[in-house]
């Protein structure tokens, strides 16, 4: 009967190790899950991270390239405004150009018949009338930038003479202009007709 009581013992001792052992698994199985689930979200957000990082790594580049291509198109625009701002300007500072070309040799003809001595009082009224004329069709070029170019004992300068002639002449240096043969005008900064000259030897 003792023996039957210690075996029986024995039996629930045994029973209580394994239910032990079977709780102290269970709890061991749960802290793995837990740890498991707890490991799954780190790497997922890992993996979220580095996936992130390399998009803004994209997007800076995507952004380095817009903004060359914005600063070039600006540059561009920029460019093209100058120019025909420059364009227009050149327009608007030249607009009589061809016209003050046509009138120049009116002007010298002008200049030729008013050179003619009269001693006709008839004819001197006419001459008046065609000196004031004259004088206010150069008043009209000088206002739109045409000016006569100085050149008469001036060294001669082949941006704004053209020589048709030379003659040795006494006590003039060589390369001075000693006869205007042809007047010559600017417009503006820019020659509009050369001065047709003879020049000293």
């Amino acid at each position: 009967m003792q023996e039957n009581e210690m075996k029986q013992d024995e039996k629930e001792v045994k029973q209580e190790g394994k239910e032990a052992e079977a709780i102290k698994t269970d709890e061991q199985q749960t802290a793995d899950k837990e740890k498991t689930v707890q490991a799954k979200p780190k790497a997922a957000k890992k993996k979220k991270l580095q996936e992130l990082e390399a998009e803004i790594v994209a997007l800076k580049e995507e952004l380095a390239v817009s903004k060359n291509a914005y600063f070039k198109a600006y540059a561009d625009a920029d460019n093209m405004k100058k120019r025909l701002q420059a364009e227009a300007d050149n327009v608007r500072k030249y607009r009589i150009q061809s016209f003050a070309s046509e009138v120049l040799p009116v002007l010298d003809s002008l200049e030729r018949a008013l050179d003619v001595k009269v001693d006709d009082q008839n004819l001197k009224n006419y001459v008046k009338g065609f000196e004031m004329i004259y004088t206010q069709l150069k008043s009209v070029l000088e206002k739109e930038g045409v000016c006569e170019i100085e050149a008469l004992d001036k060294p001669f300068d082949p941006n704004f003479h053209n020589a048709l002639m030379q003659e040795k002449r006494e006590g003039v240096e060589s390369g001075i202009v000693i006869e205007v043969l042809q007047k010559g005008y600017m417009l503006k900064d820019r020659v509009l007709r050369a001065t047709l000259v003879k020049v000293s030897e």
